[in-house]
């Protein structure tokens, strides 16, 4: 089975909550390896999976294997060896998402330079999935604070550099402390004989899965990197949209709804972009796909299925927003571009994280990716001013200008002024809505109300008391008090709504100071939120036309909702205090360098995941 069969998620047979937190995460279908490894260990079979890291192998086992867990059990009854501390972050990480709908569910991720105390308390508590390098998970069975006489299956991640890494009489000592009836899975880009005399000793008929990966990519394609940093990844894209020689461009990311959320934004800045996603009806594909080869889009925002098969002359650029999990569906990705002999560029964003990812891709096609440089505010200038001078050149040779120069000319004699400061402010009044020298709020600054970097368009750059928002008079956001006006808004939890949407689309498109926006809470079919009470009706008007989860807020005052006028604003972690009828859902606001975080989660829900244990995980 491969990405092209047409299989789904949806088709296996995983427990519902997993399929439920596979859908709101927005995958659709499943890698070759994902295809082939799910449904024989649904069914209890043990499996040797080859293929190479980043071809999605988290979810092949994870998602099979949660959907087994005993949650009426807080006893290890999974667990996975990775050999490095980084790789079992990621794989707690992943299972914590894949797991979210799993009432009373928690992972521990274990590894050296990590507090011995701090894991023992965690697993006292009890815990389901241990995530683990060989090294520290010894370490527990010697002092016999791990057990693992329950334990239904074992995974083996990255096999072979476990056994670069040394760690192959660990693992070995670790699987003889496993019940004789567990399950075992085994990963391993390559099939060393040391890797395979471990398989013939632990595993039970195993089924042998071997994924050829993509070897080569189009050589007419540019392939760079940009490792993500302290600039937020739109304010990124945004510069190289507006410095690279281009025509169309691709955009992919990985979830149905980032498309959406990513297209409305860049549209905000200007652009003529577009959706593409798999909840497209086909005659809405075929009329997006029509629209960017006439040229009357010139971004599309993708997910990988959405996009395979395209084939669009006019795409010069891919840009993959979201570093794919899987080797070839980068290839596909960057395939839509440097067609038939023409040239290509790919650009990817890499956060550090991400890194091994990036060296998967490489490995597997064979090819370097470049680091590249940021597009600087200077360079960004310099463009504009290029295409200000290029525009002025076409408008000189091919518009008859006499009527404008008899202006001109009257208005020196009336004023007494230069042509050269005439020109000056003709040019000034041009390029206002968007300066030819961008200002550091515009490209530079994180974004407020959203941590991804999703941010308000430039050209709508404006003070934050003509937006409607008093600014500070102190000037350090500390002791302000504003007047505050409860708000209904048209989008609820049924439509997928979350705060940090809520929150983000108002800080961005209104231009309201993050401190200003309060007790946002999500409902079935509705929000409610409080802003500033002074806020103009332009904004409030501009706020009826926002979408979010693909609705438009339609913000209209709350009835009976005025609160108490002077309210302080303090810049300290705040929250929404849950009443009786109130929605299960809390805002916290977290202060960052300047910067506020807004994250939405449910109450009593399991372990978080972060290094530190979550209060009741």
């Amino acid at each position: 089975m491969s990405q092209e069969s047409g299989l789904r998620f949806i088709d296996f047979a995983l427990a519902e909550p997993i399929k439920k937190a596979v859908t709101e995460i927005g995958y659709e279908q499943p890698s070759p390896i994902q295809a082939q490894s799910i449904p024989p260990l649904l069914g209890g079979r043990d499996v040797i999976g080859l293929a190479q890291t980043g071809t999605g192998k988290t979810a092949a086992f994870a998602l099979p294997l949660l959907s087994r867990v005993d949650l009426s059990l807080r006893v290890p009854q999974l667990l996975v060896l990775a050999p490095t501390r980084e790789l079992a972050i990621q794989v707690a990480e992943a299972m914590q998402s894949y797991a979210k709908f799993l009432p009373g569910f928690h992972v521990l991720p274990i590894y050296g330079g990590q507090s011995m105390g701090l894991q023992l308390k965690q697993l006292q508590r009890g815990v389901q999935v241990v995530v683990g390098t060989p090294g520290r998970i010894q370490d527990h069975l010697r002092r016999k604070t791990l057990r693992l006489d329950q334990l239904q299956a074992v995974v083996l991640d990255e096999a072979d550099e476990m056994l670069r890494m040394g760690f192959i009489d660990a693992v070995e000592d670790i699987l003889q402390h496993t019940p004789d009836g567990r399950q075992v899975a085994l990963f391993s880009a390559t099939m060393p004989d040391a890797i395979r005399r471990i398989a013939k000793t632990y595993l039970r008929d195993p089924l042998e899965i071997r994924i050829k990966t993509a070897t080569t990519t189009v050589a007419a394609i540019r392939q760079r990197y940009w490792q993500v940093s302290g600039t937020h990844k739109l304010d990124a894209l945004t510069r190289i949209l507006e410095v690279e020689d281009s025509n169309a461009w691709l955009v992919f990311v990985r979830t149905k709804t980032a498309t959406v959320e990513l297209a409305e934004r860049l549209e905000a800045r200007g652009y003529a972009c577009g959706a593409l996603n798999g909840d497209l009806s086909q005659a809405l594909r075929e009329q997006t796909i029509e629209r960017l080869k006439s040229g009357i889009l010139d971004i599309v925002v993708a997910t990988d299925v959405a996009a395979r098969g395209l084939d669009v002359e006019r795409i010069t650029h891919v840009i993959n927003y979201d570093i794919p999990n899987d080797t070839e569906a980068y290839v596909h990705r960057i395939g839509r571009t440097g067609r038939a002999g023409r040239k290509g560029e790919a650009i990817l964003f890499v956060a550090p994280r991400e890194r091994h990812l990036l060296r998967a891709i490489e490995r597997a096609t064979g090819q370097t990716i470049t680091a590249m440089h940021l597009p600087s505010i200077e360079d960004v200038a310099d463009r504009r001013m290029s295409q200000f001078k290029d525009q002025l050149t076409e408008v000189l040779n091919g518009q008859d200008l006499s009527v404008f120069e008899s202006l001109i000319a009257d208005y020196q004699r009336e004023n007494d002024v230069g042509l050269g400061e005439i020109a000056a402010a003709l040019a000034y009044m041009v390029q206002k809505e968007r300066p030819l020298v961008p200002v550091e709020s515009e490209m530079t600054k994180p974004m407020r109300g959203d941590s991804a970097g999703m941010g308000h368009p430039p050209s709508r750059h404006r003070s934050e008391e003509a937006r409607g928002a008093r600014p500070s008079r102190s000037g350090s956001g500390r002791g302000d008090e504003v007047s505050m006006c409860r708000f209904r808004l048209d989008v609820g939890e049924n439509h997928g709504a979350q705060i940090k949407n809520i929150v983000g689309a108002i800080a961005n498109e209104a231009g309201i100071p993050s401190r200003n926006i309060r007790k946002v809470e999500i409902h079935a079919e509705h929000s409610t939120v409080e802003l500033p009470a002074n806020l103009q009706p332009s904004i409030l008007q501009h706020l009826q036309r926002v979408w979010v989860s693909g609705r438009p807020l339609q913000i209209t005052p709350a009835e009976g909702t005025v609160s108490a006028a002077r309210t302080p604003v303090r810049p300290r972690p705040t929250a929404v205090r849950e009443e009786p009828h109130a929605p299960r859902k809390i805002l916290s606001i977290k202060s960052v360098k300047g910067e506020h975080e807004y994250k939405s989660k449910e109450r009593g829900a399991g372990a978080v995941k972060r290094k530190r244990p979550a209060r009741g995980s």
